[in-house]
């Protein structure tokens, strides 16, 4: 069994509900086809206005424009704000618990996140500027003092799945790619993990993202 000294955590999917629920009851709602905010971000990854707003290539204004028109030429209008709204997930408290408890194993615990700058001064994640209250702001930060270092896309200019954002997590951290395990909510995500020998788990669920990380480390948790 691989020896691991880190693990190292998505965030919203993984410690917050996955935003994919919210777009689902607002596509229900708008009567527009299943998944057809997902599509759209999964259209041209590298370079659509998701890619380049996460990258923050581009501001608020912009991608909100920029979706809309990705979303027009895909047969409905919707604006980017609106998807916006739909980013701030619920703390998962068995998650919290389970980052609690590997501290007090002393394992090293990091986050990369995928994550989006709304003002100057905020990014959804590390910053909780999309969160919907000042409340679930103040949660959110209080889970992110947990990490040992945050790694967010908005901020370095690289997003996952690009490979150069796990081996900046791994350079922060110190390890080898093959001593941290990585939790993400997406597949493809997961791969350039994979790829360069970490262990990871994709996340369905809370317990299931639990029992899967309790067998690589080989003992319960938390």
């Amino acid at each position: 069994m691989a020896t691991y000294e880190a693990v190292i955590f998505d965030f919203g999917g993984v410690v917050t509900s996955s935003p994919f629920e919210a777009f689902n009851r607002y596509e229900a709602a708008h009567k527009l086809p299943e998944n057809f905010i997902r599509t759209i971000n999964a259209t041209n990854p590298d370079t659509n206005a998701w890619a380049l707003f996460e990258r923050s290539d581009i501001d608020a204004a912009a991608f909100d424009d920029a979706f809309c028109q990705e979303a027009i030429a895909a047969g409905h209008n919707v604006g980017g704000g609106d998807v916006l709204a739909l980013l701030a997930g619920d703390v998962r408290p068995e998650m919290v618990a389970i980052l609690d408890g590997l501290k007090a194993r002393d394992y090293r615990i990091a986050c990369i996140t995928n994550n989006v700058k709304t003002t100057p001064d905020s990014a959804d994640g590390a910053n909780p500027g999309m969160a919907r209250s000042p409340e679930k702001a103040a949660e959110i930060a209080a889970v992110m003092t947990r990490f040992e270092t945050v790694i967010e896309s908005s901020v370095e200019g690289v997003r996952k799945p690009d490979p150069a954002i796990y081996e900046l997590a791994c350079s922060r951290l110190g390890l080898a790619p093959e001593a941290c395990i990585f939790l993400d909510d997406l597949g493809i995500n997961l791969k350039p993990a994979r790829a360069m020998g970490m262990g990871t788990v994709k996340v369905i669920s809370a317990a299931q993202a639990i029992a899967d990380l309790s067998a690589l480390l080989g003992h319960d948790l938390p």
